[in-house]
């Protein structure tokens, strides 16, 4: 097991102790304020492009088209009462834990693309991005989030391949942090 790995299960296990109420309590919360289930699961691309099912809080309708968000009309029409703050606050994200411990994903890497964001599928395997764990969060995160348009998201993954290290990753999780309780870079 590498060292990346191993601070990621340390990480995710010592945070899903910490934060088990508020996840019962926004489990509870995406329960009581709409109809369907908590949690989410979308398929997503992970190491290599192959497909694993992701889990997030539900901030949508149950009848939200499958796409990305920046490709639907009007995506605040299909949001849930309580899906902007889910998503403004990052609340939605909590379940991905759960892939962290799987080893679906990393704390740190490319956020990863539905299955059918063909354009940033194939950005991404052209600039070997597709060859890294996909993370809860990234130097593209930090740099813009919901804000870049792909090729620039891209240019920022391929960065990060190229430079990642334990040092960046932690300067990483530090500036989501802040990214985070500034609610910065929330389009939706």
């Amino acid at each position: 097991m590498n060292l990346k790995r191993l601070f990621d299960l340390i990480i995710a296990l010592l945070a899903c102790s910490l934060l088990l109420l508020p996840i019962l309590l926004v489990a509870l919360c995406v329960k009581l304020t709409s109809r369907g289930p908590a949690v989410y699961w979308s398929d997503r691309v992970g190491r290599n492009n192959a497909i694993f099912r992701m889990p997030k809080f539900r901030s949508m309708r149950i009848d939200t088209p499958a796409v990305a968000t920046h490709l639907l009309g009007n995506p605040d029409q299909y949001l849930t009462p309580i899906g902007s703050f889910l998503r403004k606050s990052s609340l939605d994200e909590l379940p991905q834990l759960w892939s962290i411990l799987k080893g679906d994903m990393s704390l740190v890497g490319p956020r990863p693309a539905l299955y059918n964001q063909d354009d940033l599928i194939a950005l991404r395997t052209e600039k070997q991005v597709h060859l890294i764990v996909p993370g809860l969060t990234g130097w593209a995160q930090i740099n813009g989030r919901d804000e870049l348009p792909i090729p620039e998201k891209v240019l920022l993954d391929a960065y990060y391949l190229e430079h990642q290290s334990f040092w960046l990753d932690l300067r990483i999780l530090l500036l989501t942090f802040f990214k985070v309780i500034k609610r910065d870079g929330v389009t939706h």
